[in-house]
């Protein structure tokens, strides 16, 4: 999957460690030769994009890669406990304020003093590390303590001018080497990031200088001989290239989204035209998944300026919209926003001309500052604790030859990328721009970025078909318990099929609606306002097919079906296989058919997410803040968390990553009565620290003995004296809801990846006048793995699944557990195979194209 697709929500861990070497014409044997020692394995050649995605590798953008695998031993394991011994960390956040900063800084400091590491704050940025003195202080374990769910940065951000002028790097240098420090962690843009790689390209010379003047010993600069710089990339913007998704992003578009729901209500109410003006400097990310997230009627972007008769083309787009029904419009602008001659187009440029030319009521709304406010998302506070732990481990292994790296996501892994030349691939897309190569800018963000902009030209600028009928009929219909994001889907589906031609029907009340015939054809006005709605329109229910195959065939007879879009959790995957294996018995079922995965629970084999997933997750983080709060206030008080799920553990574990949980209890991960009184012990020895607070959660069916009420009673039981026991279940608050950004955005791309495959299939399945689809991929999950949308055959996923227990085989997400574990205290060893030990990359040019 791609920067947003992910956005990956993933979040998040390293399945695979990655290596990329630079290399010309080298072959992946050689390079693997020049590249750090590291456990040998066959190499996988492949090859990189500039945003991490993997296509075709003679085109413009890519960058060779090579993967490995290997199996840490004992050893190696504990290794990571003593890796910081003797060893000094200094963390900083520079120049634009993001959410999610705070999960980093936590995440450095914790991870830092597990390795034996000494971490220093440094307060107001690279001024603070002028300035020195009280500006760089040591950080302890508790001084970290309620911040991950706090905005903007904790320890302060500013501009420095001095750190711009060799003298003030004098000074900073003079600081750290003071202190011992030799390890700096930078969390900011790219010109936070430029300076910091000055800094350490100067080092020496700096070092000479101090010693000269006298102001440090001989001594002194040769243990601080050599500095390691890592960055982080904490940017609302998301204009960084080499990574798939910057700190702060996913916060800023809840902030953008919430705040375009709240408007669209008045709008509707007054028949008003809204013009919204987001930032992002020369970036029109915020602008495009914002518009893909509310439905906008139109988005300016300066990656990709509007032709010259954009304003005929708005005018008569936003009187097309009212002319089906619609109250409102809405337009988003990006602050950066310009036409094909690169004049500025501005909210109130717009707002003049829909009142000229149409008359409509138009307001501007600007939102500023507001999008870098307010709590991070559990998407932030996951990937800066990542990237945290993972800048800790790329400091701590640095070699004098080891270039300044930054760390990046790239679908659900961390890399580590030469810092310099991922800033200057950044400033190589505003170059495009400012010489008006459109074309190229819009590849250099990267494949994802494309493929929103595709998906948003086909929802807001094709115009549908008016008349009825259709060249194919394809239905619709949701299955399974509701999950937020699953109406922005079918809204997908129903727009995306219509614009193909094709007839579209929806079904109510899933399969037992589908066998009493419950259907309706739904036409594009049907499903409008439908994407930032919670629940299920169509309704849905947990009946699989199997009890009535005849109903469903004579139905899919009746009304023409051609293909059936299945969208739910693990009773839509199953229901697929009881539909393949009715194929036996009744023709009428070979059609083709593709499910896409909806639930909270995550439990749906073939897919790393699914839609609803992450608004579960925020509400759980939401409640968890509000319950830390409280027991903050009351001290000495644990609560007891139960979340939903069903066997899967993945709402559980990674709500505790992004609410800072003390243990997680799941299915997953078998726990005895002896893990449940270490967990105890564990709490009551924080309570002799000034964190007097426990927050522990629990997954639904993680074991059918140690219940909740059973956990409650032991903890209150055996903290009796030291700390008080509360318990909370949160039901189903967690299906509830507007869903978040990442789920309209995901199941709007999911939906129209969904039709374009079903589409292709009828076409292929047409045989003697009629569709007979009997082939295995002819019934399909489409599903994320790793970065990619896949569609895999039901019948090849049923040995990855355990039936029993409704939950994949293999779950990538158990590899953040000990990341959990680590974070809340807990000593245990840290599996350093899952770190990347990614390099040195290459810039390949074909043309004039940089990457």
């Amino acid at each position: 999957m791609h920067k947003d697709e992910i956005h990956l929500k993933i979040f998040m861990c390293v399945i695979q460690s990655r290596q990329v070497v630079r290399t010309t014409e080298s072959t992946a044997e050689e390079a693997s030769t020049s590249a750090m020692t590291i456990p040998q394995l066959q190499p996988k050649t492949g090859y990189l994009k500039r945003l991490g995605t993997v296509d075709d590798p003679n085109a413009v953008g890519h960058i060779p890669i090579i993967e490995t695998e290997w199996i840490m031993t004992h050893e190696e394991h504990h290794a990571a406990k003593t890796l910081g011994i003797g060893k000094a960390i200094a963390v900083l956040t520079s120049g634009g304020d993001a959410q999610g900063m705070n999960a980093a800084v936590r995440a450095v400091v914790r991870v830092g003093i597990y390795t034996g590491a000494r971490v220093f704050f440094v307060h107001e940025g690279y001024q603070g590390l002028v300035d020195g003195g009280e500006h760089i202080r040591e950080a302890t374990w508790e001084s970290v303590s309620m911040m991950l769910q706090l905005g903007g940065t904790v320890i302060g951000s500013a501009r420095c001018k001095d750190f711009r002028e060799r003298e003030g790097r004098l000074r900073a240098a003079h600081n750290l080497v003071k202190l011992g420090i030799t390890n700096l962690c930078v969390i900011g843009g790219d010109g936070s990031l430029t300076g910091a790689d000055t800094f350490r390209s100067e080092w020496s010379d700096l070092l000479n200088d101090l010693q000269k003047d006298g102001k440090i010993t001989a001594e002194e600069a040769k243990k601080s001989s050599f500095l390691n710089i890592v960055g982080l990339v904490g940017s609302i913007d998301n204009d960084f290239c080499g990574t798939d998704m910057t700190i702060g992003t996913d916060s800023a578009l809840h902030r953008i989204v919430e705040i375009v729901d709240a408007i669209t209500t008045t709008a509707q109410s007054h028949q008003r035209t809204f013009v919204l003006e987001v930032m992002g400097r020369h970036c029109g990310y915020l602008a495009l998944v914002t518009s893909l997230s509310c439905g906008a009627d139109w988005v300016f972007i300066p990656e990709c300026p509007p032709d010259d008769d954009w304003e005929e083309h708005l005018c008569r787009r936003l009187t097309e919209t009212r002319t089906r029904g619609s109250r409102l419009n809405i337009i988003i602008v990006a602050e950066g926003a310009i036409d094909k001659n690169g004049k500025p187009i501005t909210s109130e440029d717009i707002k003049n001309l829909v009142v000229k030319r149409l008359g409509y009521d138009t307001r501007v709304t600007v939102l500023g500052h507001v999008q870098r406010g307010g709590t991070p998302s559990a998407f932030d506070r996951i990937l800066g604790s990542r990237m945290g732990v993972e800048a800790v481990m790329a400091l701590l292994e640095g070699t004098p030859d080891t270039p300044a790296c930054v760390v990046s996501l790239s679908g659900n892994q961390a890399v580590r990328l030469p810092l310099m030349e991922c800033v200057q691939v950044t400033k190589d897309v505003t170059k495009a721009m400012d010489e008006k190569r459109f074309d190229e800018a819009m590849k250099l963000r990267g494949r994802s970025f494309m493929n929103n902009w595709e998906v948003y030209k086909l929802l807001a600028h094709v115009r549908p078909p008016v008349s009825k009928g259709g060249l194919h009929t394809v239905a619709v219909m949701n299955v399974g318990a509701p999950a937020a994001g699953m109406n922005a889907a079918v809204r997908s589906t129903v727009r995306i099929g219509l614009i193909q031609g094709n007839r579209v029907l929806v079904v109510h009340d899933g399969f037992e609606g589908l066998a009493k015939g419950q259907i309706e054809e739904a036409g594009w006005s049907y499903v409008g306002g439908w994407t930032g709605q919670g629940g299920s329109k169509l309704g849905t229910k947990r009946t699989l097919p199997k009890k009535n195959l005849e109903q469903i065939s004579a139905n899919i007879t009746k009304f023409n079906i051609q293909g059936l879009v299945i969208i739910g959790g693990f009773e839509a995957y199953t229901g697929g296989l009881e539909l393949m294996e009715g194929r036996k018995q009744f023709d009428e079922l070979c059609i083709p058919f593709v499910v896409i995965p909806a639930t909270v629970s995550n439990n749906v084999p073939g897919s790393d997410f699914s839609i609803g997933a992450d608004t579960a997750l925020n509400t759980i983080c939401t409640t968890c803040d509000r319950i830390k709060q409280s027991a903050a206030g009351t001290k000495r008080r644990v609560f007891i968390i139960e979340t939903m799920g069903g066997y899967c553990g993945y709402l559980a574990t990674m709500a505790g990553l992004a609410a800072g949980a003390d243990a997680a209890y799941i299915f997953e991960e078998p726990f005895t009565i002896r893990d449940l009184q270490m967990n105890v012990e564990h709490l009551v020895q924080k309570m002799k620290t000034t964190v007097k607070r426990g927050l522990v959660l629990r997954n639904e069916k993680c074991n059918e003995n140690y219940t909740t009420d059973f956990i409650f009673n032991l903890y209150s039981e055996e903290g009796k004296g030291i700390f008080d026991s509360r318990k909370n279940v949160l039901g189903h608050m967690q299906q509830g809801g507007s869903p978040t950004p990442f789920d309209r955005n995901f199941a709007t791309k999911m939906g129209a990846k969904a039709m374009n495959w079903m589409s292709g299939k009828i076409k292929e399945s047409y045989r003697n006048g009629r569709i007979f689809a009997n082939t295995p991929d002819s019934g399909c999950v489409l599903g994320m793995r790793k970065r990619t949308l896949v569609f895999q055959p039901v019948t090849e996923l049923k040995d990855q699944t355990d039936f029993e227990h409704r939950i994949p085989k293999e779950q990538w997400w158990l590899k953040l557990r000990p990341i959990l574990k680590i974070l809340a205290k807990y000593e245990i060893d840290l599996d350093t195979s899952d770190h990347a030990h990614l390099e040195h990359i290459s810039r390949k040019r074909s043309g004039e194209a940089a990457v």
